[in-house]
C-alpha cells in the first residue's frame, strides 16, 4: 500500500516539474489507455494483485471529455479471502445513434467469502458479540462467518432517448451462482510447516440453514435472469466526475427464474458547482440520494447483495457497505430487502498538469455517508425460528436483534483521486463507520472512479 501511494506521489511530483499546467478544456483525440496494477487491500480480502484498466477511442475529439467508446477490463487475486475475478466491459451512447449501449462479462470465485448475517446491525457479529473471537481465529481453528461463491454474471442494458436528456432504459442480466462451505486453503501457525484447516461445519451458513433461515432450495446456489426497465434523467456536463448537472435513475429489476422477485430502485446525484474558480477547477458539491426495495416475491440467498444498477460503473455492484453504498463498513454488511441511503462529499482539485500528452489532475473529496433498512430480510423466518429445536443449541439472541434493524448508520472519511484526461481515475478513500454494531475500524478503499 505504502509503495502504491508513494509510486503515485513520485509520478505527480516529476510531472509537475517537467510540464506546465494546462487548461482541462484541451481537447483529447484517438485512443487513450490506462493501465495500473491493482495495487490494493482491504480489511475483507487483504492484498490485490493483478491488472486493471480502461481503453477509451475520442475519435476526432467532437465528444471529449466524452469517449466514443470505454471498455473496462481486470484480472485480478486477493491474498486474504482468496478471491479471484475476471472482467470484460464496453459502455458506449454512440455506437447506435441516440442510444446508450452498456455489456459486461464477469467471473468471480470466493472460497472464504464472508456472510455476516442478515438487517446490519440485527445480526450481532460485532465487538460486543462473543462470536466476533470466530472470525479468522487460527487459534481456535473456526472461521464463523465464511463460506464459498462462485459468479458467472453477463448483463446488457440499452438507454434510447425520448426528448432531450431523458431516457428509456432496459436490460437483461444473467447469473449463474454456485454456494456452500468455504474451501479453506489452509494456513500455518507460528511458523510451522503443518498446514490447518478451519472447521467447515462451524459456521453462521450453517447454523442459518439448521434454524431454517437459510432454505435448502437456495442453500447450494442457483440461476437468475433479471429484466429491468425503467427512465433516466440526465443533465451531467460529463460523465466521469461532473462539474454540473443532475442523474436521475427510476426503474423496475425483476428476477424470472426460480425464486422470483420484484425490486424498484430510485437514484438521484445532483452535482453543484461552487463558483470559487481555483485555477485547477471550481470545487463541486456532490450527493446521491437513493432508494433500493422488494415489492414483490423474495430475494434468494444468492441474489441478496445484488444492487442492480442500469449503467455500471465498477465492475461489482454489490450490497451495503463497502465503496458503492456507505464506505466504512465491512463488505456486503448490510443484507436486507430493502435500503435507503444518501452520500455526500465536496470535490476540490488541487492541482492540473500534462505529461506523455495525457491531461491529469489531482483531487481530495472529503464526504458524509447515511443509510437506514427500510424493508428487513427474512424477519418472519427468524422469528419462525425461535421456538425450532435448532435454537436450542444456538440462541437466537447470540445472533441476532430485531430491535437493532431500523438503526440510522453513519460514517465518514476522506478520499484522494488522481485522473488522467478526465476519465481514468484512481480513488484511494478512507472512512471510519460511526454506528458501533458495525464498526470494522478504519476502512481503505482503493480502485477507480468517484462512487457515484
Amino acid at each position: 500500500m505504502k509503495r502504491f501511494l508513494t509510486t503515485l506521489a513520485l509520478l505527480a511530483a516529476g510531472t509537475m516539474i517537467l510540464s506546465a499546467q494546462e487548461e482541462e478544456k484541451e481537447m483529447k483525440t484517438g485512443w487513450s489507455f490506462g493501465l495500473l496494477p491493482t495495487a490494493t487491500y482491504s480489511v475483507d480480502n487483504g492484498f490485490q494483485a493483478g491488472a486493471f484498466g480502461d481503453i477509451y477511442y475520442y475519435g476526432d475529439g467532437g465528444t471529449y471529455p466524452d469517449p466514443l467508446h470505454k471498455i473496462s477490463w481486470e484480472a485480478s487475486y486477493f491474498t486474504h479471502s482468496h478471491r479471484m475475478r475476471l472482467y470484460l466491459a464496453y459502455d458506449s451512447k454512440y455506437l447506435i445513434p441516440n442510444m446508450r449501449v452498456n455489456a459486461s462479462v464477469t467471473y468471480m470465485n470466493d472460497p472464504l467469502y464472508s456472510l455476516w448475517g442478515f438487517n446490519g446491525g440485527a445480526s450481532l457479529a460485532h465487538l460486543d458479540n462473543p462470536y466476533t473471537e470466530y472470525w479468522s481465529n487460527q487459534k481456535t481453528g473456526i472461521n464463523y462467518f465464511g463460506m464459498s461463491r462462485n459468479m458467472l454474471r453477463v448483463l446488457a442494458n440499452v438507454q434510447g432517448r425520448i426528448v432531450d436528456h431523458l431516457n428509456w432504459a432496459a436490460g437483461v442480466n444473467f447469473w449463474n451462482w454456485k454456494l456452500g462451505d468455504m474451501k479453506d486453503t489452509g494456513y500455518k501457525v507460528d511458523g510451522s510447516s503443518d498446514m490447518h484447516y478451519y472447521d467447515k461445519d462451524n459456521t453462521l451458513y450453517n447454523d442459518y440453514r439448521k434454524l431454517g433461515i437459510i432454505n435448502d432450495d437456495e442453500a447450494d446456489g442457483g440461476k437468475a435472469l433479471e429484466l429491468n426497465a425503467g427512465l433516466v434523467y440526465d443533465t451531467r456536463d460529463m460523465e466521469a466526475a461532473p462539474n454540473r448537472g443532475i442523474w436521475a435513475e427510476a426503474y423496475l429489476n425483476g428476477n424470472v427464474l426460480d425464486q422470483r422477485y420484484l425490486k424498484a430502485c430510485v437514484y438521484f446525484r445532483h452535482y453543484i458547482d461552487i463558483p470559487i474558480h481555483i485555477k485547477a477547477g471550481d470545487p463541486v458539491f456532490a450527493y446521491r440520494l437513493a432508494w433500493q426495495q422488494t415489492i414483490a416475491g423474495e430475494t434468494p440467498l444468492y441474489m441478496i447483495q445484488n444492487n442492480p444498477l442500469l449503467v455500471q460503473r465498477n465492475m461489482i455492484s454489490e450490497g451495503f457497505g463497502s465503496s458503492n453504498t456507505i464506505r466504512g463498513l465491512r463488505e456486503n454488511r448490510i443484507l436486507t430487502e430493502g435500503f435507503a441511503w444518501a452520500n455526500t462529499e465536496l470535490r476540490v482539485k488541487l492541482v492540473n498538469f500534462k505529461l506523455f500528452n495525457q491531461y491529469f489532475y489531482i483531487a481530495v473529496n472529503p464526504f458524509f455517508d447515511a443509510g437506514i433498512i427500510t424493508k428487513p430480510y427474512r424477519a418472519d423466518a427468524f422469528e419462525k425460528a425461535k421456538g425450532s429445536n435448532a435454537a436450542t443449541y444456538m440462541p437466537l439472541s447470540k445472533l441476532y436483534d430485531a430491535s437493532k434493524v431500523r438503526d440510522i448508520i453513519y460514517s465518514g472519511g476522506a478520499g484522494l483521486k488522481i485522473a488522467m484526461n478526465q476519465n481514468f481515475i484512481v480513488s484511494v478513500e478512507l472512512a471510519k463507520c460511526f454506528y458501533k454494531p458495525l464498526d470494522a475500524g478504519m476502512w481503505l478503499g482503493i480502485g477507480i472512479n468517484y462512487q457515484f
